[in-house]
């Protein structure tokens, strides 16, 4: 017979009554030894008002130790617990799989590497980088700080360099969002940026898209909430290849005037897109995080990205940085800055655009063959939309593809693929075929 433990004994032993702190504080409890596996959990509204909590505050709390797997179970049947272990992962990204050499793997949104500038000399010139092996925490180098400021899409009072743009992502929402706050963010959206979110225990308002940016509409119903932060990619969305127009992104403007919502956006696909840069921080300078990453464009091993923001902002974010490197690698930055000066790197992105483009538009191009509706744009993949994703997923994996489920990038229901376009040099056809198949379920 199972252990149990009533709501008294809960209340006894929890003293910090946030979602996140009652994960954390239980999965203590069950290392411990205190909650055996096996053990009953007591009815939700029963602890909850022992607790002195919202039902679903702790709904919440158990589903972040249902997703690392610690308790199973939920409704009448009751919640157990089953496991022993507190391992935060980002669930989105650990669900990849690991394909042999007879699978077309089309789920890494990945440049093609024989498509990168070669980094040999920006290497080599990155070895005599200023204060070179200092443990002074820099910012981020002058000579980097005035090659970004050239093309930048507004003047801002500060920029850091990061480790890459999902650690710029994962550092300011670490510093400026607090575990149970509201963070709105576009639906679909990067996977691991959701990843990210779940990590810090934020609720995740999603606000839906169409194909010229996240709807106004939408957007509104979000605030209501009071979001801390608005998460968005306003030049090219890395999952459905779209850009924000310019008057949609008035149109969002003018619904964030006013408020004190952070407005995080997300350049992660950078000079990929021919589309100008666009920001509002001209606007709300004192709340705009802009982020640009060069990992798409120069090398995912330069493991760099630049964000700007106020002064307050960049000193909050620093300050969370310096718990962990502090500053990022000095050799990488400088590399940078010779890269984006380098007109031989130019001509190279420039190449690099068109094939992407054409790689993209090819497959559209050959879906729109067989009857499958798909939207142009550009970028590294295309989000396709089915009938029944389970079923497309099946489909695609008997025929040796391997793409990802539209559900890992959204919180809603989904009915999509997320196809990689960036590697498809050939075979298109073959995809093609296989995605009209995958497509229709009755």
């Amino acid at each position: 017979m199972s252990d149990i433990r009533d709501a008294s004994w809960f209340a006894e032993k929890l003293t910090d009554r946030t979602i996140r702190g009652i994960a954390i504080e239980t999965s203590a409890l069950i290392r411990a030894g205190a909650l055996p596996v096996g053990t009953k959990l007591p009815p939700i509204r029963d602890l909850a008002f022992a607790l002195g909590i919202s039902p679903a505050t702790l709904s919440e709390a158990w589903s972040e130790l249902r997703r690392q797997k610690i308790i199973s179970g939920r409704g009448r049947n009751g919640t157990w617990v089953s496991g022993d272990r507190f391992v935060a992962q980002p669930a989105r990204l650990a669900s990849a799989g690991h394909y042999g050499e007879h699978v077309l793997d089309l789920t890494s949104a990945g440049p093609d590497v024989e498509l990168l500038p070669k980094l040999e000399q920006a290497m080599a010139y990155g070895a005599s980088a200023e204060k070179l092996n200092s443990y002074e925490r820099s910012r981020i180098l002058p000579e980097l700080e005035a090659a970004v400021r050239a093309s930048w899409p507004y003047e801002p009072e500060a920029f850091l360099a990061t480790n890459g743009g999902y650690n710029a992502v994962y550092t300011l929402i670490n510093a400026l969002v607090m575990p149970g706050a509201s963070v709105a963010i576009e639906d679909p959206t990067g996977m691991r940026l959701l990843d990210i979110l779940e990590d810090r225990g934020a609720r995740i308002i999603p606000v839906t898209c169409d194909e010229h940016g996240p709807l106004p509409s939408s957007l509104e119903d979000a605030m209501k909430y009071r979001p801390v932060a608005f998460v968005f990619q306003p030049r090219m969305h890395s999952v459905t290849g779209q850009t924000v127009s310019s008057s949609r992104m008035q149109s969002l403007a003018e619904i964030l005037r006013g408020k004190d919502t952070l407005i995080v956006e997300d350049d992660g696909v950078a000079d990929i897109s021919a589309a100008p840069r666009q920001s509002m921080g001209q606007l709300y300078p004192d709340r705009v995080i802009h982020i640009l990453s060069f990992s798409k464009t120069h090398g995912p091993d330069l493991r760099l990205a630049v964000l700007s923001s106020s002064r307050a902002i960049i000193d909050q974010i620093q300050s969370y940085r310096s718990f962990s490197s502090g500053w990022t690698s000095r050799i990488l930055q400088s590399a940078a800055a010779w890269l984006l000066c380098d007109p031989a790197t130019a001509a190279c992105l420039d190449h690099a655009r068109t094939i992407y483009d054409h790689r993209r538009a090819a497959l559209i191009d050959a879906l729109a063959e067989r009857g499958v509706p798909a939207l142009h744009g550009a970028g590294l993949c295309a989000w396709i939309p089915i009938s029944s994703e389970p079923f497309a997923m099946v489909t695609l994996a008997a025929r040796g593809i391997a793409v990802n489920p539209g559900a890992k990038f959204s919180i809603l229901p989904s009915s999509h693929l997320r196809v990689v376009t960036a590697t498809l040099s050939d075979r298109r056809e073959e995809v093609a075929d296989a995605i009209a198949l995958a497509a229709v379920h009755t």
